[in-house]
């Protein structure tokens, strides 16, 4: 019996503990490049800038299997600006994503955190600038939010499995406030690949947003401060050979902005969006995008892209409604000199035509030149290196 008590007590101390299986791992981005834009205030403008083609990241991932098909995951990512080592996203640590889930290959997977809506989860890939081309190749302001903008804080996301080719999923940020509706969010979208095919739809609808720190979108994240935010839209992408075609329709409805955070001046204050025209107040502001978009893979390390974009401008004040027509046109070429380095070279040409709305809404602005044009035209050109780790 001694002996048998010994042997136990010795093999209780040399036991290796048996731990689920687990994986973290360390990523990034560097996207940095030299802009010019030929108009800035009736100026020409030269700066270095980071994150266009792809936001300037790191950031850290995590999967802990618990059994039974069932995964315990979280991602941690940080954006920052390589030029000056501040933190991106409004000065927040990790600004681009912050969750933690579970995920089972059956029933999908449920994340809680800041988090991307269903607009750039499903919707956005099938746009030049939310798949290969990135902030310059936004729609005006980014009004649909499928250059991820903002995020939605307070989150609680499902995303489903792959059944055969098809995905949908949603979202519910909450506004942490005893006004439960005010700047909350919720979002639903799917899409649909086979083959060469790419389908995908997808809604939002946020209420007060950029209108409390607290709750779903903050003042740092809204691309408008507004009433309410409704966007909508679908798109189809085909890729058949080294070629890849698509149409995108987003529609965005705008009720009361009060201003616009499209841009930032020099100055990182918020931008305003004038309310009258002629004395009336504005009280919708609306945008429908046309896009059609194409890339071509001429070889494995090189590409080129273009993409035109038709935007029906709709200003509603009390005093009468006008109706802008802004155009947009973007093209690109991006050369891999390695698996995880490139060089791109971008062109981005804003026009806004047809009827004046006595506004800031009526000075051409391509999303990420350095501020408005003088006048209803802009072109901005782009040189840059992009690394990935």
């Amino acid at each position: 019996m001694k002996k048998s008590l010994i042997a136990l007590a010795v093999s209780a101390t040399f036991a290796v503990p048996v731990f689920a299986q687990s994986s973290v791992t360390l990523y990034g981005v560097i996207d940095e490049g030299f802009n010019y834009t030929n108009n800035v205030g009736g100026k020409h403008d030269y700066e270095l800038q980071s994150g266009y083609a792809q936001g300037s990241r790191w950031g850290l991932k995590g999967a802990e299997d618990i059994g039974g098909g069932t995964k315990v995951i979280f991602q941690l990512e940080n954006g920052f600006n390589l030029n000056n080592g501040r933190l991106g996203q409004g000065g927040l640590l990790f600004g681009r994503q912050a969750y933690v889930g579970v995920s089972n290959a059956t029933f999908g997977t449920v994340t809680l955190g800041r988090q991307y809506d269903s607009v750039v989860d499903y919707l956005a890939q099938t746009t030049a600038n939310g798949n290969w081309a990135g902030y310059l190749f936004s729609h005006p302001f980014d009004n649909d939010n499928t250059d991820n903008s903002f995020r939605v804080n307070n989150t609680v996301k499902y995303a489903s499995p792959d059944f055969a080719g098809l995905q949908f999923g949603g979202t519910y940020s909450f506004s942490n406030s005893t006004g439960f509706a005010n700047n909350r969010q919720f979002s639903l979208g799917a899409q649909y690949a086979n083959g060469g095919l790419l389908v995908a739809a997808a809604y939002l609808n946020a209420d007060n947003p950029g209108q409390s720190s607290g709750g779903a979108i903050t003042t740092t994240d809204a691309n408008f401060v507004t009433e309410r935010l409704r966007i909508f839209g679908g798109g189809i992408n085909y890729t058949f050979g080294p070629a890849t075609v698509g149409f995108v329709y987003t529609n965005t409805n705008i009720k009361n902005p009060s201003a616009n955070t499209g841009y930032l001046s020099s100055t990182e204050t918020i931008e305003p969006v004038t309310g009258a025209l002629a004395g009336g107040k504005l009280s919708t502001l609306k945008y429908q995008n046309f896009e059609i978009n194409g890339k071509y893979q001429i070889t494995p390390a090189f590409f080129v892209g273009a993409q035109y974009v038709y935007t029906l401008e709709n200003y509603d004040a009390t005093t009468g409604s006008v109706k802008p027509k802004i155009h947009s046109v973007g093209l690109m070429a991006d050369y891999n000199v390695s698996k995880r380095t490139d060089f791109y070279l971008q062109g981005a040409y804003q026009k806004v035509a047809g009827g004046q709305t006595g506004s800031s809404l009526d000075q051409a602005y391509v999303p990420g030149a350095a501020d408005l044009s003088s006048n209803s035209k802009q072109l901005v050109m782009r040189v840059a290196i992009r690394h990935k780790f």
